[in-house]
């Protein structure tokens, strides 16, 4: 490069440094927001009272959010206006406010814009809120606006009571525990049961649907609150009115028999070796009372091959079924249904003579009761899914309901939306729901809908997967959601090892 050259550049890189630092006034940067997420707000108390200013909500005053409180039902804490947001990280949280008597005035889905400067923050009787607002810093700007739905499990309540305070949230499949004798009426403190843990539902006196009874399996919509207990926070779920209890279901049904392990791996060859772990939650004489066993095999090379239109029913390689006609079990004991052998883990392991084995049959060579090709695998080794359904009866077609399933994996040719929606039909148990719980929509199949949860595919061998779970035969329903507990065995391992310690039991 020339000397005139360099002279050029140079000129040009002075100029550049003398316009940045005479037009610095004008770069066009990013402008501070006077909007502040909720988020941002709840993170600035720390355990005393905080005045809200420019200065600590950096540069912001005002919040923009929707109303979720509805005072018709005389259910809402006196004098609270609630609102949430998403504003922050996508994150719905909300806030309370006291507002006095003019929190009535506004209904659930009216978008508000609220200048929060100057307001106090503080921890009143457990929940946390706004003071010093009144009703002109409030401008609606809105009404109707779809509040968007935030599924939480009582367990989340209760690990984090702090992200879900003052928002609305559902809890899904809700019912009594312990369940009464009789029906009772919604008012007081009521604890429900989702499966994952309790929650407590709270009904004033007062509210208009006090003396609604409880439903026996509801969705429960309504805003959290907290309440002090101790060093932590309660949280508490308040209905804002009779339509915040959607009922999925007024009776007990009772699933007999559950299913509470399996092994589809044995160390040797897993011909004639396989089985499954079943629980009664009942007594049962198969002999008056018949089941069947049906397992599915999703595998590429399974005939016949595409969606299973004939569901659990298909037969060939891809389902096989194994009828329980004769034996007995009791309530709360285990009993198992597979190969001849009655072996812990295949081939030269601990023989399972003291099992209770209501049905075995060598499946790799002999076909299964009405449908199914005889099989080295009665539970598939590909990674794609395999299942496992239990049919009150002898009797399976496609649109045979299962009293419990379950699924491994998730790959294959599985379910088809068509029309017609071809699959394989799952039961309302702790994994799927025939209706989606919170839109109510038929999903009769696994992979339809909100069916999608399955246990990892495990790909060494030697395995025991217990799937350890709490049922309420007085409920008919899961309180603790089984969970997939993969147990070593060896050669020598004995019953103890897989009808103890993690297993499924009874309430």
């Amino acid at each position: 490069m020339n000397k005139i050259n360099i002279n050029i550049y140079f000129s040009l890189l002075c100029s550049l440094v003398l316009l940045w630092g005479c037009k610095k006034e004008s770069y066009p940067g990013g402008e501070i927001s006077q909007y502040i997420g909720i988020l941002d707000i709840r993170t600035l108390y720390k355990g005393s009272d905080v005045t809200l200013t420019r200065e600590n909500m950096d540069g912001s005053g005002k919040l923009a959010a929707v109303v979720i409180s509805d005072h018709s039902g005389g259910n809402m804490p006196a004098g609270l206006l609630v609102v949430q947001d998403s504003r922050r990280l996508s994150k719905i949280r909300g806030i309370s406010i006291a507002l006095g008597a003019d929190a009535a005035k506004y209904v659930p889905g009216d978008s508000v814009i609220i200048n929060v400067e100057g307001a106090v923050l503080k921890r009143v009787n457990g929940v946390l809120q706004l003071s010093g607002i009144n009703n002109s810093a409030i401008t609606k700007v809105a009404s109707g606006l779809k509040i968007p739905l935030n599924r939480v499990t009582s367990s989340q309540l209760l690990a984090f009571p702090d992200n879900y305070e003052s928002t609305l949230s559902v809890v899904i499949k809700g019912g009594l525990d312990p369940l009464p004798p009789s029906p009772v009426a919604i008012r007081g403190e009521k604890v429900l049961t989702d499966g994952f843990g309790n929650v407590t539902v709270h009904t004033e006196n007062t509210a208009t649907f006090a003396d609604n009874t409880v439903p026996f399996l509801a969705n429960y919509f309504g805003i959290v609150f907290n309440a002090p207990s101790g060093d932590t926070l309660a949280p508490q779920l308040r209905l804002r009115s009779a339509d915040d209890i959607t009922v999925l279901s007024s009776a007990v049904t009772l699933t007999p028999l559950v299913i509470s392990g399996f092994v589809n791996d044995p160390i040797s060859t897993d011909a004639n070796y396989e089985y499954v772990q079943l629980l009664a939650t009942q007594d049962i004489d198969f002999s008056v009372t018949p089941y069947c066993l049906v397992t599915n095999n999703n595998a590429n090379a399974s005939t016949p091959t595409g969606f299973p239109t004939n569901g659990w029913a298909t037969g060939g390689l891809r389902t096989y079924k194994i009828n329980i006609t004769s034996g007995k079990v009791a309530k709360g004991k285990f009993c198992y249904v597979g190969g001849t052998t009655k072996m812990i883990m295949g081939d030269k392991t601990t023989v399972l003579s003291d099992a209770n084995w209501v049905r075995m049959t060598d499946y790799s060579k002999v076909d299964g009761d009405d449908f199914g090709t005889k099989t080295g695998n009665l539970l598939a080794n590909s990674g794609n899914a395999f299942g496992i359904a239990v049919f009150e009866g002898t009797k399976v077609t496609a649109a045979t309901v299962p009293v419990d399933a379950i699924f491994i994996s998730g790959g294959g040719s599985i379910y088809s939306a068509g029309p017609p929606a071809v699959g394989y039909r799952i039961p309302n148990n702790d994994f799927y729901d025939i209706k989606d719980p919170i839109t109510l929509k038929d999903q009769p199949f696994f992979k339809a809908g909100t069916n999608s949860v399955f246990l990892s595919y495990l790909s060494t061998d030697g395995i025991f997967v217990k799937l350890g779970g709490v049922y309420n035969p007085s409920l008919g329903r899961w309180v603790k959601a089984r969970t997939q507990v993969n147990t070593p065995i060896t050669k020598t391992s004995v019953l103890s090892e897989i009808e103890e310690k993690d297993v499924t039991t009874l309430k």
